[in-house]
C-alpha cells in the first residue's frame, strides 16, 4: 500500500553525496545535537543558518568565528525558504515535526534528529580515509552505523580491507611483523602488506598474515631456521631488487623489528645501491614484547635501570664475536638473549665465570605471545638443565636478571 508520506527505512534509503558548498542549509536547534552535526556541515562549505532561542557555547563560538550564522529566536514557518537541506534537532518533538512538514511542502530533504525515520533524510555515520569518504546507514540506528563505520576505518587502517585500486609505486618495504601474534604487527605494516605484489617472508614472520594475502601475491620463503636450512642473504637481496625492478611493490616481512638482528639494514643498503626506494616499518621487537607477555618488564624502578639485548648466534670466545661477556656479567640489570637456546650452557657459564651470582633469576619463553607460549623459570646455575629437560626449542627468549623472577608469587620488590 502506498502512503502519502513515505519514510526512509534501512532498505529504501538512497545514500548519496551532497555538494553543499555555498548552498543554504538551515539547522533548527542549537543544542548538543546541533553542535555535533555542524562540524561536517562547516567542512562541506555550506552556507549555514542556525535558528534557536539559545545555543551552546561551542555553537556560539562557531558563530563568532563566522562559520555559521545564528539567529537567536524560535522557529517560524517559512524559515526553510531557499534552503537545500535542513536539520531539525530541537528538544521539542512538535517543533521538529513542524520543520519536517515545511520541508516536505518545499521539497527540501530534512533530517529529524530525535526520530530518524520521521524525517526525509538520514545522516550516515561518516569517516575520511586516504581520500575516501565512508558512509554507513543503519535505518536510523545511529550506534550501529557508528560502530560499523569505526570497524571499517580500523580495517582499512590495519590492511585487513585493502583499497586495491590505489596505485602503488614499485619499491621495497622492510616490515617488522612483531613477535608472533599477528595482531601485534603495526597498523602501517599490515596496510603495506595488503598492497604487496611480492612478499619475501622469514620463518618468524606471522604465518597468519600470509594467509590473508590475495591469490595473486607471490610469496618467497626466505626462512632462516637457526642452524638449519637457510636462504643466502645475497639471494634475499636479489629477490627484493629483482621484484622491484620488475615493477612490483615488494614487502620484506620479518619477525620482530627489521633492525634487531634481522639484517634489515643490509637489505636497505643493497636496494639503495640499485636505486630502489625503501620504506622501513619498525616492528615490535621480541626482546621486549615476549618478556612482557610472560609478565616480565625488562626494566623496573628501583630494580634495574638498564637492559642489554644480545645475539646468541656466536658462542663466547668465538673469534668473530663482538660481545664482552665479562662486561655483561658485571652489569646489575637485565640481559635478554636472542637465538640462545642451542648454546645456553656456554652463555650461562660465561656469565657466572664473569661474576654474575649463580642464583640470578633466569626465565626462558618459547613462542612468546602465541597460544603455544611456554615459560620455564630457573636461575643462572640451573637454566641450561631446565631448557634441556623441558625440551625448549627456538624461537625462545632468555631473560636474565632480577626482573626475570617477576610474574611469580614472589613480591618483585
Amino acid at each position: 500500500m502506498q502512503t502519502d508520506d513515505p519514510q526512509p527505512t534501512e532498505e529504501s534509503s538512497y545514500l548519496v553525496g551532497l555538494d553543499l558548498a555555498g548552498r543554504r542549509v538551515v539547522v533548527i536547534g542549537g543544542g548538543s545535537v546541533a553542535q555535533r552535526r555542524l562540524g561536517l556541515l562547516i567542512s562541506s562549505g555550506a552556507d549555514i543558518v542556525v535558528i534557536s532561542p539559545a545555543v551552546t557555547p561551542a555553537v556560539e563560538g562557531m558563530g563568532t568565528a563566522g562559520q555559521v550564522r545564528i539567529e537567536l529566536r524560535d522557529y517560524r514557518d517559512g524559515d526553510l525558504a531557499e534552503a537545500w537541506y535542513a536539520i531539525a534537532c530541537t528538544n521539542s518533538p512538535d517543533i521538529n515535526a513542524a520543520v519536517v512538514a515545511e520541508a516536505e511542502r518545499s521539497r527540501i530533504f530534512c533530517v529529524r534528529a530525535d526520530h530518524a525515520r520521521l524525517g526525509t533524510a538520514v545522516t550516515p555515520a561518516t569517516a575520511q580515509f586516504d581520500g575516501l569518504t565512508l558512509g554507513v546507514l543503519a535505518g536510523g540506528a545511529h550506534r550501529r552505523s557508528a560502530a560499523v563505520r569505526t570497524a571499517l576505518v580500523e580495517a582499512l587502517q590495519s590492511g585487513i580491507v585493502a583499497d586495491t585500486s590505489a596505485p602503488v609505486e614499485p619499491g621495497v618495504a622492510l616490515v617488522g611483523g612483531g613477535p608472533g601474534d599477528p595482531d601485534l604487527i603495526t597498523v602501517r605494516g599490515r596496510r603495506l602488506l595488503a598492497r604487496a605484489d611480492l612478499v619475501v617472508a622469514d620463518r618468524l614472520a606471522p604465518p597468519e598474515l600470509l594467509a590473508e594475502l590475495p591469490p595473486h601475491v607471490e610469496v618467497i620463503d626466505a626462512a632462516k631456521i637457526p642452524y638449519g636450512r637457510a636462504m643466502a642473504q645475497e639471494a634475499i637481496n636479489a629477490a627484493l631488487i629483482d621484484g622491484a625492478k620488475a615493477g612490483k611493490f615488494v614487502v620484506r616481512l620479518k619477525g620482530g623489528d627489521p633492525y634487531v638482528f634481522g639484517r634489515g639494514y643490509e637489505e636497505l643498503e643493497a636496494c639503495v645501491a640499485e636505486g630502489i626506494p625503501v620504506t622501513v616499518v619498525p616492528g615490535i621487537t621480541s626482546a621486549i614484547s615476549v618478556p612482557s607477555s610472560a609478565g616480565i618488564p625488562v626494566t623496573h624502578r628501583g630494580v634495574t635501570h638498564e637492559f642489554v639485548v644480545v645475539s646468541g648466534h656466536l658462542p663466547p670466545g668465538h673469534p668473530e664475536s663482538l660481545v664482552d661477556w665479562n662486561a655483561l656479567a658485571r652489569l646489575n640489570g637485565t640481559i635478554v638473549l636472542l637465538m640462545a637456546v642451542e648454546r645456553i650452557e656456554q652463555f650461562a657459564e660465561a656469565l657466572m665465570a664473569g661474576g654474575r651470582p649463580t642464583d640470578t633469576p633466569a626465565t626462558v619463553i618459547q613462542e612468546g605471545t602465541l597460544r603455544t607460549e611456554r615459560i620455564v623459570r630457573a636461575d643462572l646455575s640451573t637454566v641450561a638443565a631446565r631448557v634441556r629437560t623441558e625440551n625448549i626449542r627456538p624461537p625462545a627468549i632468555v631473560v636474565i636478571g632480577p626482573v626475570a623472577g617477576f610474574g611469580t608469587d614472589a613480591d618483585p620488590r
